[in-house]
């Protein structure tokens, strides 16, 4: 009975917390009204919101690819600098595509974000099978290495953390 109610409690919980925030009053009619919203939103969204279940395959893996994306986003910080202080005629812009074997939606996620927060990359679009990255980069001086770069520095940890 209490399942059918509330089909993903986590997600009303949530749901009630952040309508009891927006509304900044702890009445009972809001609590009343903030459950009613969130137990109606999680069973209207049923099944079709919710990702790929995560597995973890070898998640010891993540301090290592933390500190790799640390080392590079500093070092990127500093290119990034002597790049814009410098003649902006050096710049090499350029929009890359970068094969992905990886489909796990949380693995693309973080790969998407680890790229984006690199100083001089951004991703611009994932494609709609999700087997390539489209990657804008600030200055570009070999692609190929930066798509090894990518896939063996980031894409592969990522696989090997969620097991895909």
């Amino acid at each position: 009975m209490l399942k059918r109610l509330f089909p993903h409690p986590w997600l009303s919980l949530v749901l009630l917390l952040c309508w009891l925030l927006l509304m900044n009053d702890v009445s009972p009619g809001n609590v009343l009204l903030g459950a009613f919203l969130g137990s109606a939103i999680s069973f209207a969204v049923g099944e079709g919101l919710w990702l790929q279940p995560v597995r973890f395959g070898k998640p010891w893996r993540l301090a290592r690819l933390a500190g790799h994306v640390l080392i590079d986003i500093v070092v990127a910080n500093a290119e990034v600098a002597l790049l814009v202080l410098g003649p902006t005629r050096r710049l090499r812009p350029a929009f890359i595509e970068v094969p992905l074997d990886s489909t796990h939606e949380i693995a693309l996620t973080a790969l998407i974000s680890i790229v984006s927060l690199s100083p001089g990359t951004l991703c611009a679009e994932l494609s709609d099978d999700r087997t390539r990255l489209v990657v804008h980069v600030l200055d570009l001086a070999d692609e190929a290495a930066l798509v090894a770069l990518i896939k063996t520095r980031y894409e592969a940890p990522l696989m090997e953390i969620f097991a895909c």
